[in-house]
């Protein structure tokens, strides 16, 4: 929604990019709330599946600390990835000339990638695919948690790593699905 740097009508010229924003303020204050708001969902998703693996496996496991890292990763990047809209969107709504067009370029490709950096939710998922196979979930859990989470992991090294930005989200609605039956069904 916030795609001036991407735009082929401004893309390369830094002061048209500065326009093109200052008409989509709305649309920043909206992104910023998204993340952060899914920022603050993740951090508790996250501990409570700690302390659900925590005890689903063995005293020893690296799964719990390996599944809370990767979230925390993810929730990280989203922190960041948000953290400038805020000056950004006050000072394009105020006056675009507050804002050096140059800035703007970089801010807008910093909230393309930044937020979507999803790479982190694999390593939770190949963690979960570890304790699904120690039989602490349902074998189909583990596998989605393969699949999606392996996918969200290589992508996580891969020189594309937004697009874990696609399969992460993906792999949490499925998981979250799966952890409230295996909790109704507990």
């Amino acid at each position: 929604m916030v795609d001036a740097v991407y735009d082929p009508d401004t893309a390369g010229d830094p002061s048209a990019v500065v326009s093109r924003l200052s008409e989509q303020v709305p649309q920043i204050l909206v992104f910023h709330t998204a993340t952060m708001f899914s920022c603050v969902l993740l951090v508790l998703f996250a501990v409570g599946l700690h302390r659900q693996l925590r005890g689903r496996t063995a005293p020893d496991s690296l799964v719990p600390g390996v599944a809370v890292a990767g979230l925390g990763l993810v929730a990280v990047a989203q922190l960041l990835g948000a953290g400038l809209t805020t000056e950004f969107a006050f000072a394009l709504a105020e006056d675009p000339d507050l804002v050096l067009p140059e800035s703007a370029a970089f801010f807008n490709h910093w909230i393309g990638t930044i937020p979507w950096l999803w790479g982190g939710a694999g390593l939770t998922g190949l963690a979960l695919f570890g304790a699904a196979r120690r039989g602490a979930y349902a074998p189909w859990l583990g596998w989605a948690s393969l699949v999606l989470g392996g996918l969200s992991a290589l992508f996580l090294v891969s020189p594309l790593q937004y697009m874990a930005g696609m399969t992460g989200p993906v792999w949490l609605l499925v998981v979250s699905l799966g952890l409230l039956r295996t909790a109704r069904e507990s």
